[in-house]
């Protein structure tokens, strides 16, 4: 199992807290909304929770995901290749 940050697009009114909180998996476009890059570590695990609680328009999510499941929730066929 890994930990997947989820961002609801439409709650997200971009205040950029969360991008402060874990700059390790969270940046900002050039809009100041955030960018999700990876999945979390289980070392930034705390900082990836307190992120989420600190989200005032409650957008972001982090959940249990198997680790072979893509971002869009898929599972991976064996033999194919993330493009």
């Amino acid at each position: 199992m890994t930990l997947r940050l989820r961002l609801d697009p439409i709650a997200c009114a971009g205040h950029g807290l969360c991008a402060g909180l874990l700059p390790e998996r969270i940046g900002l476009d050039e809009w100041g909304y955030p960018v999700i890059t990876g999945d979390v570590p289980h070392g930034l695990a705390r900082d990836a929770r307190r992120a989420v609680r600190a989200c005032p328009t409650l957008a972001l999510r982090l959940s249990r995901v198997r680790a072979s499941q893509d971002p869009s929730g898929q599972r991976a066929r064996h033999g194919e290749r993330d493009s």
